[in-house]
């Protein structure tokens, strides 16, 4: 399936959970004898709090990631692994919002979309089962070139590209050293006149033609055959390891990295969800915790209860970064790391480092832009400029 047709079929699955979701809840308000006519803002909020809740799950878990429909039932698999999640995630704000929400328009609401959700992926087992069974090997290629590139090729090939039939390889004989799990059909000279006879509809060479002239006749013989003929360009001839491809208009370009926030959606996607996790972790939890964490901090010792400090962020700008204060006040807190027996961390702050409990404040910097959920934790100063000259001394 075309990355076009994926992103749509993504888009379309994102709206209609969301959608599903949303009418439950509407029919229920408007339904449900529970709900108060006078005031019914609590279960507005609900409604808001579900939709974000489900994003969060949904997205937690992969279910909409681009790999997750290729199999059925490892989708319907997280499906039903966001839907706890996103159960515990409506049940966590119903206690911490302390508003008496009626039990059973909760649970009808839950069992309402869940069984949209469930409903939804039958409906695309049926789908794709229904397009396998039509589209059994509706069209047969072969491969010029038995190499590294062409049996990834194959192998991926043959997952994404179901009515397909890659028939096997065309590759002269003393080149080949190992056993194949496809067939060496034949040397590369006959590839074309095995394509007419027994309709072959492409023909892919991962052999390019500076590395044999043939290939440019082949190509020729067999367009005027109507076989398409397609080339798989192997760009470690360029650079000696992985790399990545994107395209800026049609001009390709290689990269040694995949760089997936480059894209502007990519990037959007992951800001909406730094913004929505925060602001729930901050709402629901950092709103009552703080101030008991605070408490026991200036109770134990004395000083500040937040710990600020300059750090090096996104293209190296820097940025405060706040945590909860676990040390004694020092002159070396912006210097000297902390090591494992460290004589200036305090005995609350020791237990608060090893739940990880003074990292929490964080969650203010992600809401802020200066760092995401999930990313590289950045450096203080002093490390960034220590690192980047031992870079530049190698």
């Amino acid at each position: 399936m075309n990355s076009r047709y994926i992103n749509l079929f993504r888009f379309l699955f994102v709206c209609g959970d969301l959608v599903a979701l949303s009418l439950v809840h509407i029919w229920l308000i408007l339904n449900f004898k529970g709900v108060p006519t006078d005031n019914d803002r609590p279960y507005g909020l609900l409604f808001l709090v579900g939709n974000m809740g489900w994003l969060i799950s949904a997205y937690g878990v992969g279910l909409y990631a681009e790999d997750s429909h290729s199999d059925v039932y490892h989708f319907i698999k997280k499906t039903i692994k966001a839907f706890i999640i996103f159960v515990i995630c409506i049940l966590i704000f119903v206690f911490l919002y302390h508003y008496p929400y009626s039990r059973l328009f909760i649970l009808i609401n839950f069992s309402g979309f869940f069984f949209f959700l469930m409903l939804t992926r039958i409906l695309m087992i049926g789908v794709f089962y229904s397009l396998n069974k039509s589209n059994q090997v509706s069209k047969r290629i072969v491969i010029v070139g038995y190499n590294d590139v062409a049996k990834r090729f194959a192998e991926r090939f043959s997952v994404t590209r179901r009515n397909f039939r890659v028939d096997g390889y065309f590759e002269d004989p003393d080149l080949i050293s190992e056993l194949t799990k496809l067939p060496i059909i034949g040397n590369i000279d006959e590839c074309v006149d095995y394509a007419i006879s027994h309709n072959i509809h492409e023909i892919y060479s991962t052999i390019s033609p500076e590395k044999n002239i043939r290939i440019y006749e082949m190509a020729k013989q067999a367009e005027k055959s109507l076989i398409r003929f397609k080339f798989i360009p192997d760009f470690k001839l360029y650079v000696n390891r992985e790399t990545y491809v994107e395209y800026q208009d049609n001009f390709p370009i290689l990269s040694l990295r995949p760089e997936p926030l480059e894209d502007l959606v990519n990037s959007a996607k992951k800001r909406f969800f730094d913004i929505i996790f925060s602001l729930l972790v901050i709402v629901l939890i950092l709103s009552w915790l703080i101030p008991i964490l605070a408490l026991l901090i200036k109770i134990s010792s004395r000083g500040d209860i937040f710990f600020k400090q300059v750090r090096s962020g996104k293209n190296n700008v820097q940025f405060t970064c706040y945590k909860l204060r676990t040390m004694t006040k020092n002159s070396e807190a912006n210097t000297k790391q902390v090591t494992q027996n460290d004589s200036r961390i305090t005995p609350l702050g020791r237990f608060f480092r090893k739940t990880n409990l003074d990292e929490l404040p964080q969650f203010v910097n992600v809401l802020l832009g200066n760092m995401s959920v999930i990313g590289p934790r950045p450096h203080m100063l002093a490390h960034t400029n220590m690192y980047s000259k031992a870079l530049q001394n190698t």
